[in-house]
């Protein structure tokens, strides 16, 4: 136990420096005001070319979604992902050590052999197709689900509203994608922070009021007009846990049939069944799957 407390001593005064200077010294990779930029930016975007032309510069839960947005990009790693990825990795070899193994043993993969390139690519379609599965868990697991509404309160789609999510859900995606990256080891910081910026501008793109599909690289790529559709509240019948899981990537959709863009969506209904007695702040969004119990019945 005594290791596990240093671990997670060190994790918290690791991860609040590493905050601290993110804050008060700029560079390439600055996760904290490269979030900043790109919200900026694609918030530009939707002043400028706006979809849903009655749709109000500040919608309906902007400030909210503002918070969000902040407190699970930076806040939430300080409370509890980094000593739970810290701890999780230690866990693992501690039980593979118990038959003379080490998680680095499972790795097939070392990215460094392959020129940056193609490595990059390797890591981001890994990683991206891992979180389209998580993805689809969080809609067909009803215990899973019910923490996945707090992002599909969203009724007003806007860049921030990408980042209103429960804080379990990034325990859920960061469990399942750490054994396929330990496999595939050897990625750098560079090749980290341009998947992580390149995912961050588009989920932000896919959650503004913008009319984009992208021509001939909505096949590719996710963007507003197929995403929208992934928020609708009433689905297709033939799809009732849901459509389009894309989460940078819209490739998965139409290779395994989850893809479903009927017409333009712009002014679909947005959130689910029952979405107009969800809690409407964020105390007792986040409190919400603790206090209720997750039906059956539940669908997207």
């Amino acid at each position: 136990m005594e290791k596990y407390f240093t671990i997670f001593k060190d994790s918290y005064y690791g991860y609040f420096n590493y905050l601290w200077n993110e804050i008060t010294h700029f560079h390439w990779e600055n996760y904290f005001y490269g979030l900043i930029l790109v919200s900026l930016l694609v918030w530009g975007l939707e002043l400028l070319f706006p979809w849903r032309k009655d749709q109000k510069v500040f919608r309906k839960d902007f400030w909210l979604d503002t918070f969000y947005m902040f407190f699970n990009f930076f806040l939430l790693n300080l409370i509890v992902l980094i000593f739970l990825s810290n701890a999780t990795a230690e866990i693992f070899n501690d039980i593979l050590g118990l038959v003379g193994m080490k998680l680095s043993d499972f790795q097939i993969v070392d990215l460094n052999a392959f020129p940056f390139g193609f490595g990059l690519l390797i890591f981001f379609l890994v990683t991206d197709f891992v979180q389209w599965n998580t993805h689809r868990l969080l809609h067909r697991v009803p215990f899973l689900w019910n923490f996945h509404k707090v992002h599909h309160s969203v009724t007003e789609m806007g860049f921030a509203a990408h980042l209103r999510y429960h804080w379990m859900e990034p325990v859920v995606y960061k469990s399942i994608l750490y054994i396929p990256l330990a496999i595939i080891g050897g990625f750098n910081v560079e090749a980290v922070a341009i998947v992580h910026f390149s995912s961050l501008t588009i989920g932000h793109l896919n959650h503004a009021n913008l009319g984009w599909d992208y021509g001939i690289l909505k096949y590719i790529f996710n963007n507003p007009k197929m995403h929208i559709w992934h928020h609708v509240k009433d689905l297709p019948k033939e799809a009732k846990h849901g459509i389009n899981y894309g989460i940078s990537l819209s490739i998965w959709d139409y290779i395994f049939r989850t893809d479903y863009v009927p017409y333009d969506g712009r002014d679909i209904e947005l959130g689910f069944d029952g979405d107009d007695e969800f809690p409407k702040n964020f105390a007792n969004q986040i409190i919400y799957p603790i206090k209720s119990k997750p039906s059956k019945l539940d669908k997207d």
